[in-house]
C-alpha cells in the first residue's frame, strides 16, 4: 500500500514537472553548481593529501570517495522527483529505524580507536548515525506539523527535544559527540522555524549550561564519567592549545600552522610539508580545510567558504519558497545540519572550536558523510521542484 503511494507520487511530480524526463531541469542550478564545484574541490584535495598514504596505490583514497560521489549523486537525483510530503505518513516508522539502527550499532558495531560507530559489511561500512541526520530531520518536522497548534505549548518543546536527545544520547555512548551535537542543534532549529516561544529557548539555553557544567565539572568530581576523558581534553584544549602542544593541543596547533604556512596563494601540492610529512592529522576527513588553507592559502579557502555561501544561500530561499511547512521544516533542519558542521570544522582548524569529529560537508573523506549529505541535498531539490511545480499550477489556475 505504501509502495503503491510513492509510486503514485512519483508519477504524479512527473507530470507537473517542467519537462517530460528532463531531471535536472527540476533541480535548483545554483545549489547544483555549489554542490558540484564542492566535490570537484574535494577530489582534487584528497588526491593531493593522500598520493603517499598508501603506498603502491596513490589514488585509493580518491577513487573510493569519487565512488561515495557517483552514488550520492544517483540518490540525490532519485530523491528529488518523489513527493518528500509523503515520508510524514511514516514518522513513526522512520523514528523506530532511527532509534533501532543506533542501538545495532552498539549491540554488533566494529570498534575503531575507541569507538564503536560502524557496522562492518563485506565491501563496505554503515555509520548510521550519519544517515541518522536525515532520519532524525524528518520525523521531529512531522511530529511538529502534526502539532501546529499546539506549537507554543511548553508540552510541545519538551517532546521534541526528548524526541532529539533520546537518539543524541545514544550516538555519544558510541562515543561519537559531534554527531551527538548535531542532532540536537537540528532539534532547535526545527523548533525555531515552526515558531517557538523565545522563553523556551532561554529555558532550554540555562538546562545546557547546567548540563555542561555537571558533565565537565560535577560528575569528574564524583567519579562519574560523563564524557570520555579525551573528549574532555578536546573540549577544553582549543582554549589554549599552546599549553600541551604535543597532546591535547597536538591537532589544532598542527592545523594552525599549515593554515598559516598557506598564506595568500598557497605552498601547492608538492611543497605543502605540514600534509606531506604527516604532521598534519587526518587531513583527508576531519582537517581536509586546513589542507585547503595549507595548499591554496587564503584564496583556496575563500573559494571554498564561498562555494559552501551558495549552498546556504540556496538552502534557506528553498526554506522560504517551500509549498508546506513540512518542507520548510525539513530544508531547515538540514540548513541548520549543514551550518553546524561547517563551522565547527572550519572553526576546529584555525583554533576557535573544540575537536568534536565533524565532518566538512561534501569536502571530506567518507562514504557515510558523503552520501547523508547527498540525501539530504536530494530532498531540497524535492522541495524547490516543489514549489515550482506548486507555483505553476496556481498560474495555470489563475490563468484559466
Amino acid at each position: 500500500m505504501q509502495a503503491s503511494r510513492f509510486g503514485d507520487s512519483i508519477r504524479e511530480f512527473h507530470d507537473d514537472g517542467p519537462g517530460p524526463g528532463n531531471v535536472l531541469a527540476r533541480l535548483d542550478p545554483l545549489l547544483l553548481l555549489a554542490t558540484l564545484g564542492l566535490v570537484a574541490a574535494s577530489l582534487y584535495v584528497i588526491a593531493g593529501a593522500t598520493a603517499d598514504d598508501v603506498p603502491g596505490n596513490p589514488y585509493y583514497f580518491v577513487m573510493r570517495q569519487g565512488v561515495y560521489i557517483a552514488v550520492g549523486i544517483l540518490l540525490m537525483l532519485v530523491i528529488s522527483r518523489f513527493d518528500y510530503s509523503r515520508l510524514r505518513e511514516l514518522r513513526m516508522g522512520i523514528y523506530a529505524a532511527l532509534i533501532g539502527l543506533i542501538v545495532l550499532v552498539l549491540a554488533i558495531g566494529t570498534a575503531a580507536r575507541g569507538s564503536r560507530r560502524w557496522i562492518e559489511f563485506p565491501f563496505f561500512t554503515f555509520q548510521p548515525s550519519e544517515f541518522g541526520k536525515v532520519l532524525l530531520i524528518l520525523a521531529l518536522s512531522a511530529f511538529i506539523v502534526d502539532r501546529t497548534r499546539k506549537v507554543s505549548a511548553r508540552e510541545t518543546t519538551s517532546r521534541i527535544m526528548l524526541l532529539a536527545l533520546l537518539p543524541a544520547g545514544l550516538v555519544v555512548i558510541q562515543p561519537d559527540l559531534g554527531t551527538g551535537l548535531v542532532y540536537v542543534t537540528v532539534a532547535v532549529a526545527l523548533l525555531f522555524v515552526a515558531g517557538t516561544k523565545w522563553t523556551h529557548f532561554a529555558a532550554l539555553a540555562g538546562l545546557a549550561v547546567v548540563a555542561t557544567a555537571l558533565a565537565l565539572v560535577v560528575a569528574p568530581k564524583v567519579g562519574v564519567e560523563v564524557l570520555k576523558p579525551y573528549q574532555v581534553d578536546r573540549l577544553t584544549s582549543f582554549l589554549n592549545p599552546s599549553y600541551n602542544p604535543q597532546g591535547e593541543g597536538y591537532q589544532v596547533s598542527q592545523s594552525i600552522t599549515a593554515i598559516g604556512a598557506g598564506q595568500k596563494t598557497g605552498r601547492g601540492a608538492d611543497s605543502a610539508t605540514q600534509t606531506k610529512l604527516d604532521f598534519l592529522p587526518e587531513h583527508h576527513t576531519d582537517f581536509v580545510f586546513s589542507v585547503v588553507g595549507e595548499e591554496f592559502g587564503f584564496m583556496g579557502a575563500a573559494i571554498i567558504l564561498s562555494l559552501y555561501a551558495l549552498m546556504i544561500w540556496r538552502c534557506l530561499r528553498i526554506l522560504t519558497t517551500a509549498k508546506n511547512l513540512y518542507g520548510a521544516l525539513i530544508a531547515g533542519g538540514i540548513v541548520a545540519m549543514l551550518m553546524f558542521q561547517i563551522f565547527v570544522n572550519v572553526g576546529m582548524t584555525i583554533g576557535i572550536m573544540p575537536v568534536t569529529g565533524v565532518t566538512l560537508p561534501l569536502m571530506s573523506y567518507g562514504g557515510a558523510s558523503v552520501i547523508t549529505t547527498f540525501l539530504a541535498l536530494g530532498l531540497l531539490q524535492s522541495i524547490h521542484a516543489q514549489a515550482r511545480a506548486t507555483a505553476a499550477a496556481k498560474g495555470r489556475e489563475a490563468f484559466v
